[in-house]
């Protein structure tokens, strides 16, 4: 058995590393975006070029994004990928992402079986977005007729919510299925316990991404902190020599994934592996970022953005992602003083904080679509006689 991931994002590599991991198959893997560092250890091979791009894989969030790509090799890169693609000789292919990746993984099929997970379209994108909005972003905020001509050659598509099941079906794919959210099995139980250093008290969960616009959004995110009642800890993923410059905080190294910043007698948390630790720890949340903000607002957590310079949390990205979560996401602008005060009013108002937090349970879902989705392959492949046994 020879199965092959295709997927083009670190979302999508992880999403597509557990189902791998849980098929228990022999995997090869072809990332479109970056290096494919989830199917490390998982996968028998990582094929193609594994080269990282400055976008981080939002080639068309900003024309400066576009450019930065093309000069770095953008075009032979995937060139080189579709390439890889066409001479790779699966037996079964398995796409994680959008369009793009299906048309890859489709070439590479040839025939053989094909299963489409898009954790990326939403139907709530859909919601009270101008024409313009999903015409720029058509192929995130709604499933195309290419892709729709593409679900032919498909024999299962996986979708990310309720809502998107019942407008893929709609549109006449009646193989589409919703099994729970991607994005709520990839957040693990907490890493570690944080009452040594932080107590006890509910945390301000600061996360300000990890594709480049923490350099804007921590510092303002620290800033707001010191307006409000809990405990500020900052989910970050990087190397202390890469945090951005931070105007009068004092930084004290407590253990290699600690770091305590002080300024004018107010203290917040720097903290790596804890992600989880956090999230479950905190009343609210100030986010820039992607799949973090969802899993946040999927606990029920009210989350505070704003929009960034990018090259990912952009004005149009920061609008797309309230249009997914609702009521769960307040927007307000890169000032942190609003930021304060937003979320003054969600601890404040007992009302509101109680829809928030309802929201983004209803717009995220439940776990289930990564163990759903393999029990539903591995069945189907099963009944093709390619392996044996069951899952």
């Amino acid at each position: 058995m020879r199965l092959l991931f295709v997927s083009n994002g670190p979302t999508e590599d992880a999403i597509g590393a557990r189902i791998a991991q849980g098929l228990g198959l022999e995997a090869y893997a072809l990332p479109l975006v970056g290096r494919g560092k989830p199917y490390e250890g998982i996968a028998r091979e990582i094929l193609g070029p594994r080269q990282e791009m400055p976008s981080g894989g939002f080639l068309f969030g900003s024309l400066e994004n576009l450019l930065a790509d093309l000069r770095a090799g953008f075009l032979s890169m995937s060139w080189a990928q579709w390439r890889t693609a066409w001479r790779f000789e699966p037996q079964v292919v398995v796409v994680v992402g959008d369009a793009y990746a299906l048309s890859v993984g489709v070439l590479a099929a040839r025939g053989c079986p094909v299963y489409h997970v898009n954790p990326l379209v939403s139907a709530h994108y859909l919601e009270q977005a101008s024409w313009i909005e999903v015409l720029l972003d058509w192929g995130g905020s709604d499933f195309t007729p290419y892709e729709r001509l593409l679900h032919r050659r498909v024999r299962a598509v996986f979708v990310r919510d309720e809502a998107s099941l019942r407008r893929l079906r709609s549109l006449g794919v009646a193989h589409a299925h919703w099994y729970g959210s991607f994005a709520m099995d990839l957040l693990p139980p907490p890493e570690r316990d944080l009452t040594p250093y932080l107590g006890t008290d509910p945390l301000l969960a600061l996360l300000p991404g990890t594709r480049g616009d923490e350099a804007f959004s921590l510092p303002l995110m620290l800033e707001a902190s010191r307006h409000l009642p809990l405990t500020p800890a900052v989910a970050w993923a990087k190397d202390w020599s890469r945090l951005p410059p931070l105007s009068g905080w004092q930084a004290e190294e407590v253990d290699a994934n600690t770091l305590r910043l002080e300024k004018e007698g107010r203290t917040a948390w720097v903290l790596r592996g804890a992600f989880s630790a956090i999230l479950h720890r905190s009343r609210l949340a100030l986010a820039t970022a992607g799949t973090a903000t969802e899993q946040a607002a999927g606990l029920g957590i009210p989350v505070i953005g704003f929009p960034t310079p990018g090259p990912q949390y952009t004005r149009a990205f920061a609008r797309r992602q309230k249009r997914l979560l609702g009521k769960a996401l307040h927007l307000v602008e890169p000032d942190p003083y609003q930021i304060a005060g937003q979320g003054l009013i969600l601890l404040q108002a007992p009302e509101a904080y109680a829809q928030a937090s309802q929201a983004g349970k209803e717009r995220i879902g439940p776990p289930g679509g990564i163990p759903g989705t393999v029990e539903h392959v591995y069945r189907d492949l099963h009944q093709l006689g390619l392996v044996r046994g069951v899952c």
